[in-house]
């Protein structure tokens, strides 16, 4: 066999090599970018969507009580200080040292 001939052959299963290789990148690539665009079950997703909504709610009524406790707390304090008259600060007194 010729120089040229074995390298020609050589030149030919490294390219053959590549190019499969090349392809079995890409459909791997292809697949992945697939699995990726697959939407959640329908289930699951209702069922994430209604433990949100129920920490939501439970949220929303802590709070509730949270504001209302604080309004009861103001009410009494203004209660329990009745008409307080807030005295004046005294001016400033300048002094010579």
């Amino acid at each position: 066999m010729s120089e040229a001939v074995f390298i020609g052959a050589l030149a030919l299963v490294c390219g053959t090599v590549i190019v499969l290789a090349a392809l079995f990148f890409y459909r791997r690539v292809l697949e992945l970018k697939h699995e990726r665009k697959m939407p959640i079950a329908a289930d699951e997703l209702q069922q994430r969507l209604h433990r949100i909504e129920l920490a939501i709610d439970s949220t929303a009524i802590e709070i509730e009580r949270i504001s209302e406790a604080n309004r009861f707390m103001t009410k009494l304090l203004a209660e329990r200080a009745g008409a307080v008259t807030f005295v004046a600060k005294p001016e400033r007194v300048i002094t010579p040292h």
